[in-house]
């Protein structure tokens, strides 16, 4: 039997709804396959101007005889967004207002749309006493609200995710294009009187491999149009579905097959902690002599100087960024001025379409949040009942922290499905909905650059394709839960104990009000969820655990938990170690050589800055 997730049931429960509801012992969420965010925006187009606004928004608007909402629009957007606005509220367009100015403003509106250059402080929501409940960003990025006081105050944030898409796809061909044939190059040299035909020759991408290097959103309209200029395409994300490349007509390879097989790469590789400096001179040195590589993703994720080396060197041929580090990037930035690089200041999302998108998918979020509708796009922790959230709250963290593990230790191959298996003696009365968003929180965050939380967490879920499934077990004891098994269906692992059968398999418990790890695999462990994880597979044998911690002592690495579980004397033992700092690669190498130890790996339990 399918659970179904409606905006009703993530309401507090004196504004639900009540229905009488069937509870069953295992649950199941069935998702949906990913959806083609250019096919998506085409759709919406083609509503718009096949129906009037007012009757594609009719729902909305007779939903409540309360009066029509006052909107505040800070900064300029789209005239048709505005104009979706008018019809369920009264709309007051207020540009270049000072902070003073919106201070005073913002207690007389009921929601507040933006873009870049408003920020949204906790003083604003201070100021608002409580009226203000909605917030749209018209665009992706929401780091001038401040979402702990948002969350605080009950106020909804909501952002624009998808509709700048297809245009940052379009921009990553265009550099692709620019990159192949040289053109920004030789334009400068025309406009400076010289004719250099032969200096700028460039090369054929028909034929090529493109390997697109992140198969989120963006990376797949990259790779759909890759395919129609007659380039091979193969992508690296071990968090892709097999389904989604196929309906592409493209490969799903490991991190290593991509490098080598790749003409050219185009990142969409999202920034977390294991991304930042991915694209470093080892990754560099396993490409093809001459590969050539766009940027249109997280500027984080390319090493600068190692890619000036590796262009200097002649292993890459040439580059094209559209995103930096630091933006606007430095006068010192080695690569702005280097010949072989194409750099353009952040244009992906610039283009008057997508401008009129985001106007239009801004509105549409912001009047389906203003109603209590369920939005994908909304970015903050919503509302939950506080005796729901008060007797929960103990293992949120231990959620969280497992669909962290769970994810990073998923090899080079994608994955559909999710077990999550609660023990508890509530049985089938337990309320799972915070901790199933806090797992899926825990994966996705590895994974994507989404905002992810109770609101969204089912939804983005279902975008990437993944099927949850959840099972409640019951137990003895008088705590609402007892255990958390986490599995995730994929048999290759970056630590082959990990997987029982056909699943990576990670289990913890809350003691003293911490989240643990208590199992991994078939093997039991005793380490807390916090910092950088080391695990370590060995022969049960004398002197291995000294020699392992020789090797943190020589770097200076601290350990701050250590559990040993062996299968029996002599036989497969792993060591659980938590640390307080990411060992060196050469750590890690050293520790993998050691007599009797068959495996190591690394995961984190930090969060990304």
């Amino acid at each position: 039997m399918q659970t179904t997730i409606t905006a009703q049931a993530l309401l507090p429960a004196q504004q639900r709804v009540q229905r009488p509801t069937m509870r069953v012992q295992h649950r199941q969420t069935a998702c949906l396959g990913p959806q083609v965010s250019g096919m998506a925006v085409a759709h919406r187009r083609a509503r718009r101007a096949a129906a009037p606004r007012s009757a594609s928004l009719q729902v909305v608007a007779v939903a409540s005889d309360a009066p029509k909402p006052t909107i505040l629009v800070a900064e300029k957007l789209g005239a048709g967004g505005v104009e979706m606005l008018k019809e369920v509220g009264t709309v007051d367009c207020s540009y270049d207002m000072t902070n003073d100015e919106l201070l005073a403003k913002i207690s007389l509106v009921d929601a507040i749309v933006i873009r870049s250059a408003t920020k949204v402080t906790r003083e604003v929501f201070e100021a608002s006493k409580g009226r203000l409940k909605v917030v749209g960003r018209a665009g992706v990025g929401i780091d001038n609200v401040d979402l702990a006081a948002a969350s605080e105050m009950g106020c909804l944030v909501v952002n624009a995710p998808t509709a700048n898409t297809v245009a940052a796809a379009e921009h990553g061909i265009a550099l692709l294009c620019a990159l192949a044939r040289n053109v920004p190059q030789a334009d400068a040299a025309m406009k400076g009187g010289r004719w250099e035909r032969s200096k700028w020759v460039g090369v054929s991408m028909v034929g090529k491999t493109l390997a697109v290097m992140g198969f989120g959103k963006v990376g797949s309209e990259v790779a759909r149009r890759a395919k129609g200029l007659g380039m091979a395409v193969v992508a690296y994300d071990p968090y892709a579905s097999q389904e989604k490349a196929a309906a592409l007509g493209v490969k799903l390879v490991t991190l290593d097959e991509a490098l080598a097989q790749g003409d050219f790469f185009s990142l969409h590789t999202p920034l977390t902690p294991n991304t930042k400096g991915m694209f470093n001179d080892e990754l560099f040195a396993k490409m093809k002599k001459g590969a050539r590589i766009v940027n249109v993703a997280r500027g984080g994720v390319i090493d600068d100087d190692a890619l000036k080396r590796a262009l200097d060197a002649g292993i890459v041929a040439g580059a094209a960024l559209d995103v930096f580090s630091t933006e606007p990037p430095p006068e010192d930035n080695p690569l702005v001025s280097h010949p072989a690089v194409i750099c353009t200041p952040h244009l992906g999302a610039s283009t008057k379409e997508a401008q009129e998108e985001v106007a239009y998918e801004i509105a549409e979020a912001v009047i389906s949040a203003l109603n209590g509708e369920l939005t994908p796009s909304c970015v903050n922790a919503p509302m939950v009942a506080p005796e729901v959230l008060k007797e929960l709250q103990p293992f949120v963290a231990l959620a969280d922290g497992l669909g962290r593990a769970a994810v990073q230790l998923v090899q080079d191959s994608g994955f559909a499905d999710v077990f999550i298996t609660y023990h508890s003696p509530r049985g089938d009365d337990l309320d799972t909905r915070l901790l199933r968003a806090m797992v899926v929180k825990g994966m996705l965050e590895q994974i994507t650059t989404s905002q992810v939380n109770l609101v969204n967490a089912d939804l983005l879920a279902k975008k990437r394709g993944l099927r949850i499934v959840e099972t409640v077990v019951p137990s003895d004891g008088t705590s609402a839960l007892s255990l958390i098994e986490v599995a995730v269906g994929a048999s290759k692992s970056k630590f082959s104990s990990a997987v029982v059968g056909d699943r990576i398999v990670v289990a913890g418990e809350v003691k003293s009000g911490l989240p643990f790890l208590t199992r991994v695999g078939g093997f039991d462990v005793d380490l807390a969820l916090e910092g950088e994880v080391v695990l370590v597979r060995q022969t049960d044998q004398p002197g291995i655990i000294a020699a392992v911690s020789s090797e943190f002592a020589a770097s200076k690495v601290n350990i701050s938990f250590m559990t040993v579980s062996r299968v029996a004397k002599g036989t497969e033992a792993i060591m659980a170690i938590g640390v307080d700092e990411a060992p060196s690669a050469a750590v890690m190498d050293a520790i993998s050589k050691i007599k009797g130890v068959q495996e190591v790996t690394l995961f984190s339990e930090k969060r990304a800055a």
